[in-house]
């Protein structure tokens, strides 16, 4: 028994590219889904998966003036992330087009141009490996730019938590109170920038936005407070950031979609038998007798 769990968790770990896949995977697990959370919470959860598109054109090129540079290519995709992030709030205040609207619109944009940029530049290969990513062949660079990039965004978060919450909960509120409440917004969007960019490397720019998502909605079923919501997010992404990597290495298959597929496994299981408005929560309520008090 003892050899055949070292066999499955701890002998794969004696290779140094799954030991920075898995510190990879664990530092994003970290800073992603608490962004994920706030996604949710603030009814934008398909505004992540539009920024993971958006950063595709910077990322292309970064790509098409260096080549796999980690570094230019994330700057790239910083820069391309704001700039349509930007635009989207431009075009939403002048046209009076909801936000979500006019970041959809961006990302179709983006996702086109970003994809005809690395045709043009590469290979259906060098395609696949900026879609998908590829955490098994992460390098030291790339494993201290996405230490780097998550530890910031834990501590930016940690600063800003309290107005991200009042914004949450009563965003008229924070208006009233400061004229700065514009910033939290942009703050925030520059954190899921920075969190995508970081994680294209690793799950690349189409399932990146996974890892962020997947989680948080999988805690919704868990937990009703914040600070349990982020918590169980956070193990969750973990599980599944380890978990695929361990599954991706002894059944030789695609570490990211690994990744990701374990992610949504634990999401229909929470749907499914969460505490919380989850199917079996449901079946609780109606199969709970009901007891009425009668006065005297």
């Amino acid at each position: 028994m003892l050899d055949l769990l070292n066999a499955w968790f701890i002998s794969p770990f004696d290779y140094g590219f799954m030991r920075r896949a898995v510190v990879g995977g664990l530092a994003l697990s970290l800073a992603a889904p608490p962004l994920g959370v706030f996604l949710v919470l603030r009814g934008m959860s398909l505004i992540g998966d539009a920024m993971a598109h958006a950063i595709l054109p910077g990322v292309a090129l970064g790509f098409l003036l260096a080549g796999f540079s980690l570094p230019i290519m994330s700057i790239g995709g910083v820069l391309f992330g704001l700039m349509v992030a930007l635009l989207a709030g431009a075009v939403s205040k002048m046209g009076g087009q909801r936000e979500d609207a006019a970041m959809a619109s961006f990302f179709i944009i983006s996702l086109a141009a970003g994809v005809m940029l690395i045709s043009l530049g590469g290979s259906s290969v060098d395609l696949t490996h900026v879609l998908f990513g590829s955490i098994l062949a992460i390098n030291s660079t790339a494993l201290l730019l996405i230490a780097g990039i998550s530890t910031l965004i834990v501590l930016t978060l940690a600063v800003v938590f309290r107005a991200l919450v009042v914004e949450c909960l009563d965003p008229l509120f924070l208006r009233g109170q400061s004229r700065r409440s514009g910033w939290v917004h942009s703050v925030f969007l520059g954190l899921l920038v920075l969190n995508l960019t970081a994680g294209f490397q690793t799950l690349g720019t189409l399932m990146a936005v996974g890892l962020m998502m997947l989680p948080a909605t999988s805690a919704r079923f868990w937990s009703k407070r914040l600070e349990g919501l982020i918590g169980i997010a956070i193990v969750l992404a973990m599980v599944a950031s380890t978990g695929g990597l361990l599954l991706s290495f002894h059944l030789d298959i695609p570490s990211g979609p690994s990744i990701i597929l374990l992610a949504g496994i634990g999401y229909l299981f929470s749907a499914l038998f969460g505490r919380y408005h989850s199917l079996a929560a449901k079946l609780r309520r109606k199969t709970t007798p009901l007891t009425v008090e009668h006065g005297t």
